[in-house]
């Protein structure tokens, strides 16, 4: 477990107040999901070997799709990977345009080191360690022709670490970044950081620099992803581990846009093993992956990565890896680690008042108000205990056991998942009144 800071402590509980996933900080509280954090930790050795791999999280509402995410790109980090956290969305990501997905991988990319927006560091990165290799070769980096033989070599490592599939745009832009850089010109080398991260609002000027014109487009994005994921690993980092969270969003979309989405995870999932060093992790509900809107009615994409389950038992290692709902104690073993992380100012009191049997009357409790339903309550049960940590810490005569009144959230504090869980309904695709089945044809 990574040493927590006061500063990793209040992220931790501050996003805890609001019913969020804490980006950082969370192996401190991970419990009973050890065997599936060690399936990840598997992936991530594969793609440290060089291999390119995929998975897929499968799980219901409150089994931590998300939590589990979050965890693995951590884990990653601590073992040199870059990472990015994407969340599917009809707003700002169309899944079905891979330029929207690249996008959004590269304004989230991160490093231990630099959380969003990590390229430039990881340009500079590389650029340096080409630099010296060409000092280790004898090469005087003041001669006057020293940075035309840098350019030379990005060129020449660009192309042979991607067998020639990068462009020559790719090339081009990140030879003028060095370019400008070595010039000063901090400006415009950014802009097209921004450019080659998939932004739409670089100037003319900047874009005329180097050669290029209009945006990275649809269909040359897995291009770039393949470019920069051979930078990343030029840099010294060991790969890449790309998450895209609630892929069942997809299931809301329109028909079209629905299958051209699916269409395109079949993509990712058949070109995989070709990006030496990326994991890509998906999270999704069981309706996504079994539903004939979803990935089911997409046959080859179905037959590649469909669940099989003997009784109750599940290969971890097959491609959808299944995650199992909260129980009670694995919520009371959460609660106390909680309490032990809490940045109380008086800590007896905190252990007095949240005692050991007021949490065990909490978790049963909110379990109760869930009818039995455990799988949904994490994210209540964790504002609730929260919320009554900070009463102890704010006010000195406050007495939880006495005056929690043990009464659970009205129902208009649930998402819509959460109510479609306790109902026993799925969520509704969009138009489904179609036969679901997908096109097979490449939509991208």
């Amino acid at each position: 477990m990574s040493e927590l800071t006061s500063r990793d402590i209040a992220h931790i509980f501050e996003a805890l107040r609001k019913g969020l996933v804490p980006e950082r900080g969370i192996d401190a509280f991970a419990v009973g999901i050890e065997p599936r954090r060690a399936e990840i930790h598997r992936q991530l050795d594969l793609a440290k070997d060089g291999e390119g791999t995929i998975k897929f999280l499968r799980g219901g509402y409150g089994c931590g799709k998300t939590f589990t995410a979050r965890l693995a790109l951590l884990d990653a980090q601590e073992k040199n990977f870059v990472t990015s956290f994407v969340v599917v969305s009809d707003n700002d990501l169309h899944f079905h345009r891979f330029d929207d997905v690249y996008r959004k991988v590269m304004s989230e990319l991160g490093t231990a080191s630099c959380p969003r927006g990590a390229l430039g560091d990881i340009l500079d990165r590389w650029i340096g360690n080409v630099e010296e290799a060409l000092i280790g070769g004898g090469e005087d980096p003041d001669a006057d022709g020293f940075d035309a033989k840098v350019r030379k070599r990005i060129e020449a490592d660009l192309e042979s670490a991607t067998r020639g599939a990068v462009s020559e745009d790719f090339i081009r832009v990140v030879q003028t970044i060095f370019d400008l850089k070595q010039q000063g010109d901090a400006t415009e080398a950014g802009a097209l950081v921004s450019w080659l991260c998939g932004s739409s609002n670089v100037s003319a000027a900047a874009k005329k620099l180097a050669g290029i014109k209009g945006d990275i487009g649809s269909t040359d994005a897995l291009k770039y992803l393949r470019g920069v994921l051979e930078i990343v690993k030029a840099a010294g980092y060991k790969g890449m581990v790309i998450v895209i969270d609630e892929a069942e969003t997809i299931l809301r979309m329109r028909k079209d846009s629905r299958h051209k989405s699916l269409n395109g995870i079949r993509q990712i999932a058949d070109d995989s093993g070709s990006y030496h060093g990326l994991l890509w992790l998906f999270t999704g509900t069981p309706d996504f992956f079994d539903s004939r809107h979803g990935v089911a009615g997409l046959a080859p994409l179905h037959d590649r990565i469909r669940f099989m389950k003997q009784g109750n038992r599940a290969s971890l290692r097959q491609a959808q890896l299944e995650l199992v709902p909260f129980d009670a104690e694995r919520l009371q073993a959460v609660a106390l680690r909680l309490r032990e992380l809490f940045p109380a100012k008086d800590r007896s009191r905190l252990e007095r008042e949240v005692s050991d049997a007021f949490i065990d009357r909490l978790v049963a409790e909110v379990t109760a108000g869930f009818k039995g339903d455990v799988g949904v309550v994490p994210r209540q049960f964790l504002r609730e205990l929260v919320n009554v940590m900070d009463l102890v810490e704010e006010q000195a005569d406050y007495a939880p056991m006495k005056e929690y009144g043990f009464k659970m959230p009205s129902p208009p504090t649930l998402r819509a998942e959460e109510q479609h869980a306790l109902s026993g309904d799925a969520l509704a695709a969009a138009d489904l009144d179609d036969d679901g089945l997908i096109p097979k044809e490449d939509a991208w």
